[in-house]
C-alpha cells in the first residue's frame, strides 16, 4: 500500500529538545571566546536567555548552529573598542593576543542590565560582521576556525571530539553537552504518524551528531530517510567539480527536501516538512515537490513569538503539540 503522505521533520527543537546541549552550548562557546580579555570574569551565568538567543536564531539566514555562535560573538564584539588585529598566521595565537587587548567591563555591564541584549544589538546594528572574527571563522575543526572548534569541543566533549577530529581539545576537557539531549516526541506519536505514512529527517546537523541521539532513543527505526549536512556539503562539492559554482544548499535550500522526496520513489498524497524555525517554512515554500509547512512551537521559550515569525515566513500550519500535529496529518 502507497503511504498517504510524506512527512519530513527537522530534528533540533522538533524531535530532539536541544534547550541543555546546542542552545546552551552557544551561550558557552560565545563566553569561552572571550576569555582572554579583560573584564572576563565579570561576565554574568548565563551570559543571556535562552528567549534571547532565539531572537537572533529566528532572524533567520543562519544555516547551523556554529553561524548561530559566530553572529552572537559578532554582536557582542561590536561592543568593544576593537583593538588592532594581532598580527599571525596562526588563528589561536591571533584570537588570544588580540583579545588580551580588549576590556569587556562595559560588555559585561550590558548584559546584566538588559533584559534582552541581543535582540536590542540585533535591533540597533544588525547582523554586524567584523573581519577579525570572519578572520576565526573559516576552514574547518582543526584548520582555523576556533569558533567552530571551540563549539564542538563542548558539544562533543573530550573523548567524542578526539575520535570524531583526531585532535585534542584546546579549551573544553568535560563531558560533551550532547549528553543533556531529551527526545522531544514521544515514540508512539511516531508510530502512530509512521503507520500510514512515510517519515523522514531533514537536519543541519553533522551526519554523526544526528545519528548519536536518534540511536540513543531508539527512534531511528521510525524513519525511511536520514539527510544532514553531511549530504548538502557533499552535493555543494559535486556542484563545484563539475560547474565550478559555489553554492549553499542547507536551508533555506529545499535541496534535502526534494532529495528525500526524490529518492523515495512514491507519489504521496500529500508532502510535509515538520521544523520550529522560519527557514524551515522558506525551504518547504521553495521546494518542486510542494510541501506543505507545519511550523511546530512545541519547545518555543517564547511560543507566541515564534508562531509571528513562522507566519511571515509563510507557515501552512502552527501546532503547539503533537497532539495539534497529528491532528493536521492524521
Amino acid at each position: 500500500m502507497t503511504p498517504k503522505n510524506l512527512i519530513i521533520f527537522d530534528m533540533d527543537g522538533v524531535i530532539i529538545d536541544v534547550s541543555g546541549s546546542y542552545r546552551d552550548v552557544v551561550r558557552q562557546a560565545t563566553k569561552l571566546f572571550f576569555q582572554p580579555a579583560r573584564s572576563w570574569e565579570k561576565l554574568p551565568q548565563p551570559l543571556f536567555e535562552l528567549s534571547d538567543l532565539a531572537v537572533v536564531k529566528q532572524s533567520g539566514g543562519l544555516n547551523n548552529d556554529w553561524d548561530l555562535t559566530c553572529a552572537v560573538i559578532n554582536l557582542l564584539y561590536s561592543m568593544t573598542d576593537r583593538p588592532a588585529v594581532y598580527k599571525s598566521r596562526k588563528p589561536w595565537q591571533r584570537w588570544q593576543e588580540t583579545l588580551k587587548q580588549c576590556d569587556i567591563s562595559g560588555m559585561a555591564k550590558f548584559l546584566t542590565a538588559e533584559d534582552q541584549p541581543l535582540a536590542t544589538l540585533l535591533q540597533h546594528k544588525g547582523k554586524h560582521e567584523d573581519d577579525f572574527i570572519a578572520g576565526l571563522y573559516t576552514g574547518d575543526v582543526g584548520s582555523g576556525n576556533i569558533i567552530k572548534q571551540i563549539f564542538q569541543e563542548l558539544s562533543l566533549g573530550q573523548e567524542l571530539f578526539a575520535s570524531t577530529y583526531n585532535l585534542k581539545p584546546k579549551l573544553y576537557r568535560g563531558d560533551g553537552y550532547i549528553l543533556r539531549e531529551k527526545v522531544l516526541i514521544d515514540p508512539t506519536d511516531l508510530a502512530a504518524l509512521g503507520r500510514d505514512n512515510m517519515l523522514a529527517i531533514a537536519t543541519g546537523r553533522p551526519r554523526a551528531e544526528a545519528e548519536y541521539p536518534l540511536q540513543h532513543f531508539d527512534i531511528k527505526k521510525y524513519f525511511n530517510f536520514i539527510y544532514t549536512l553531511d549530504d548538502c556539503l557533499e552535493a555543494e562539492a559535486k556542484i563545484l567539480a563539475a560547474q565550478g559554482e559555489t553554492v549553499s544548499l542547507s536551508k533555506p535550500n529545499p535541496f534535502m527536501l526534494d532529495a528525500i522526496a526524490g529518492v523515495a520513489k512514491e507519489k504521496f498524497r500529500h508532502y510535509f516538512y515538520v521544523g520550529d524555525m522560519p527557514d524551515d517554512m522558506l525551504a518547504a515554500a521553495n521546494s518542486r515537490f510542494g510541501f506543505k509547512s507545519i511550523g511546530l512551537t512545541v519547545s518555543a521559550p517564547d511560543k507566541s513569538a515564534l508562531e509571528n515569525e513562522l507566519k511571515r515566513a509563510g507557515a501552512d500550519f502552527l501546532a503547539g503539540s503533537f497532539d495539534a500535529l497529528k491532528a493536521i496529518i492524521l
